[in-house]
């Protein structure tokens, strides 16, 4: 797949609303299945369901295996939301696009990922389950280090493991040959391995068309990671990045003569078997998978709520909010439907109706941690209205729905964010408590890119250089960043000769254009 940038037009949008709701019977069985790192949705059989939940959880320990990496567990609303939206058309719906087999957008508490039925293959698994794999490889590898790579082995990586089988005795195959980028290979444009080691010399060459970047970059990890004879020159080429040598040079010292590794890689594709990693089911772990049949309520608002996590403007917000506002008539006592509807509210600029509705939520189930974060969401974009002296008192009530979801989930990322922004909207100084609570979200939550530059531009500020860039160069690196990679690079290269311990006023530099888009997986 190439990740390709995109936004939804409000014509597109509103096919989204008519088509998306058209896809989902009002009559579907949907189920949540929970685990440690994941929560699903789906309409489909509940056995199928858990096998699908099992899997990745196993992906994940597999990875962890692998690699010998572990991050926290994130707490329950940290999980990736994993929405199974139906088949190709209802995917078009969903994306606009017909070359989108899945997508997945990270954020800090609210990382989601939309895939299509679920097929729980036997063998090579199915493109759609590969973009998910492939992305979550991502989103592992971001979350248990903070190292940035550049963008041949993030995506090589990513390759690599989403290449994976599930074995029926619980075992998992990582590194199978990419069969899915077998025609990359005989159709792209090719890429000669020293444009990945060299971004200057890809971007100098690079075409308009379709090139063999993900298969090249997959087939250099691969080969490097099984090949003998280059045993060792992975770990030697990360760890002349890490001290700091430019990409080529790195490459170059760790492979020697890159026109002899070129050849050697064409020689590693012909080859008719490639190893594998067999990783038996004694090494893995999928843990508790709790499945939950949603309410009749719940289900009818699906559709709904996946429109509006995908993310909508102010046109689909209004056509969502009516569509709502029927499903919540019908079932008023429903502490999922008036979650939903409280989001529906809030996107729709309704401050007053979004409180109500999670007012409603959480006087039903005071669990419901979305019922928290939208109530909050609307009482700071009503305090950052209120004039003179009121302004105070807006802030202190805006945050208390978060006090209150800090208490049912500690490491949610939300509350320790809206903690430090209720001091600087007031504008305020925050306090080291709050300066520490920002710090802390970006730990829970790396692959949320705008937190990451928000926590060093503080950092800086207090003269922790050396920390400021940890948080800020993986975003730098990253090949999907758009703005905020963009923006990443421009704070990088003002640290540079930034010395630790003397505060880096970073605010004062100017902004790239934000343009809103998503980084999605195309295929």
């Amino acid at each position: 797949m190439i990740l390709a940038l995109f936004r939804l037009t409000c014509a597109a949008a509103m096919a989204v609303a008519a088509m998306a709701a058209a896809a989902t019977p009002a009559a579907a069985e949907w189920y949540e299945a929970s685990s440690e790192h994941f929560v699903i949705y789906a309409d489909d059989r509940p056995a199928d369901i858990k096998t699908f939940a099992a899997n990745l959880e196993r992906y994940h320990s597999a990875m962890v295996w692998v690699t010998g990496r572990e991050a926290e567990a994130p707490s329950p609303s940290n999980r990736v939301v994993i929405y199974v939206v139906g088949g190709d058309r209802a995917m078009r719906s969903l994306s606009g696009s017909s070359r989108i087999g899945g997508f997945y957008i990270p954020r800090a508490g609210g990382s989601r990922a939309f895939v299509q039925d679920i097929r729980n293959e036997k063998g090579y698994p199915d493109f759609s389950t590969i973009i998910l794999l492939h992305e979550y490889a991502h989103h592992f590898l971001m979350s248990s280090s903070r190292f940035a790579k550049p963008r041949w082995f993030n995506e090589g990586a990513a390759e690599f493991y989403a290449a994976a089988t599930f074995e029926a005795d619980g075992g998992v195959w990582l590194g199978r040959p990419a069969m899915h980028r077998a025609g990359d290979f005989a159709f792209a444009d090719p890429v000669h391995v020293r444009e990945l080691l060299d971004p200057a010399v890809y971007e100098e060459k690079k075409v308009k068309g379709h090139d063999a970047f993900y298969a090249k970059s997959w087939l250099l990890y691969h080969y490097l990671t099984f090949d003998e004879v280059r045993k060792g020159q992975l770990n030697a080429y990360l760890a002349n990045l890490f001290n700091g040598m430019e990409q080529k040079a790195a490459g170059e010292a760790a492979f020697g003569d890159l026109d002899k590794l070129e050849r050697d890689l064409k020689a590693y594709a012909r080859k008719p078997k490639m190893l594998s990693l067999d990783i038996p089911p004694t090494k893995l772990k999928s843990g508790t998978i709790t499945l939950r049949s949603l309410t009749e309520g719940e289900a009818a608002m699906m559709p709904l709520q996946i429109r509006s996590q995908r993310g909508v403007d102010a046109e689909e917000a209004a056509v969502l909010l009516g569509e709502a506002r029927l499903v919540a008539a019908r079932f008023p006592d429903d502490p999922g439907v008036l979650t939903a509807l409280a989001e529906a509210e809030f996107d729709a600029g309704n401050d007053v109706a979004a409180i109500a509705a999670a007012d409603a939520a959480i006087a039903r189930d005071p669990a419901r941690a979305n019922a928290y974060v939208q109530k909050g969401y609307a009482l700071f974009r009503q305090a950052a209205e209120a004039d003179g002296g009121a302004r105070k008192a807006a802030y202190v009530a805006a945050i208390k729905p978060f006090v209150a979801l800090n208490k049912l989930e500690a490491d949610h990322p939300l509350p320790l964010i809206y903690f430090f922004r209720a001091q600087v909207e007031r504008g305020l100084p925050p306090n080291e408590t709050a300066r520490a609570a920002l710090e802390r979200a970006a730990v829970l939550a790396p692959f949320d890119h705008d937190l990451q530059i928000n926590a060093g531009i503080m950092l800086a500020g207090e003269g922790k250089i050396t920390i400021a860039r940890g948080f800020i160069a993986p975003v730098a690196a990253n090949p999907h960043g758009g703005v905020a990679a963009t923006r990443a690079k421009q704070l990088i290269a003002a640290m540079a000769d930034a010395p630790d311990d003397v505060p880096l006023d970073l605010t004062t530099l100017p902004e790239p254009v934000e343009v809103p888009e998503v980084a999605v997986a195309e295929g």
